[in-house]
This record gives C-alpha cells, structure tokens and sequence, in this order.
C-alpha cells in the first residue's frame, strides 16, 4: 500500500496524478497494455483529489491518496476529513459541475471495476475504486 498525503489546495489535483503515474508505472505497470488502465485511474486520481481540494477543504486540511498493485486489480482511494458522503448526480446538461463522482463511477464500471464511498472514523470518508488488471496476451 503505498499512500500520499498532500496539502487540500488545486496544487495538488495535479502533483497527485503526477505521482500515481509515476508509481503505477515503477510498479510494472507500463507500455500498451496498460496504457487504458493507467489513464483511467489517473482520470479517477483527478476527479477525487479534485471533489476533495473542492468541497472538503474547509474541514480537510489534507487529502490523502492511497494505491494498492495487485495481481489482478488496483486500487486508488482518496480520503479527506469530511463527513459529506457525496452522491453521484444525475447528468444535468444545465449545470456547468457536479458531474465528477458519477465520471468516476462511469469510468469504473466501463472498465469492469467498482467504486464506493465509505466513513472513516467520526469524521471523514474515503472514495475508492478498483480496477481490473488486463490478462496477459494470448501466445
């Protein structure tokens, strides 16, 4: 498990992504074959850093990412000091945001995996999402 906490600001959104991508790709996870996954989870990594340095700021001087290789999946978790559980909102083509959690999720489900909201402790949530590793290539 590998985590990275950072200061709740707009700095972050991109430092974080940044240093996922480094990490997924110093963990193996480089080339063709995963090039959709690696962009999906930074698509991921960007929204839920950005929801957190947007709404949870105020409560949540920190953010932190956690990102978990395995085998057959991987996981990208953010989590703030919060207690909003956040909702995914319908597609609502009048409003110009609040369309981040249900990307995510949209992204999650299309590759396969899944995603939730949990608590942490009294105050404070993490959002997750898991992804599956693609198969090795038949021979």
């Amino acid at each position: 498990m590998w985590r990275f906490p950072v200061p709740a600001t707009e700095a972050s959104v991109p430092l974080t992504r940044h240093a996922v991508r480094d990490r997924l790709l110093a963990q193996g996870l480089a080339g063709v074959r995963y090039q959709e996954l690696v962009d999906d989870l930074l698509l991921i990594v960007s929204e839920l850093v950005g929801n957190a340095v947007t709404h949870a700021a105020e409560l949540s001087p920190e953010v932190v990412t956690e990102l978990s290789v395995g085998q057959a999946s991987v996981r990208v978790s953010v989590e703030d000091g919060d207690p909003y559980h956040p909702k995914a909102l319908a597609n609502d083509t009048g409003r110009t945001g609040g369309r981040g959690l249900l990307l995510v999720k949209s992204v999650t489900l299309q590759a396969g995996g899944v995603c939730d909201v949990e608590r942490r402790g009294e105050s404070g949530k993490v959002i997750w999402a898991s992804l599956p590793v693609p198969p090795e290539p038949a021979p």
